[in-house]
């Protein structure tokens, strides 16, 4: 199906010279782009991200530990704000 959209040209100029050095159309560049785009993040596994959240006792304590360590050896600056 054709449609229109509005690309400004700086990114048309960085998007054709992509498609040239990849020798592939300025289109099928752009279908790979959204399609890769508006799939992004259905390879991973079920529960992934909820196991993330479920950090181990053991982890949590390691990571603080080693936070601190780290904003105790810092000497040239002052640790960001968080």
């Amino acid at each position: 199906m054709a449609t229109s959209v509005h690309i400004p040209k700086t990114l048309l100029t960085a998007v054709d010279r992509r498609a040239r050095a990849l020798k592939v159309s300025r289109n099928k560049l752009i279908i790979q782009a959204l399609e890769r785009e508006v799939t992004a993040g259905a390879d991973w596994p079920p529960g992934f991200f909820e196991k993330l959240g479920t950090a181990e006792a053991e982890l949590v304590t390691a990571v603080d530990e080693m936070s601190q360590a780290i904003q105790a050896n810092r000497k040239s600056k002052a640790p960001p704000k968080l």
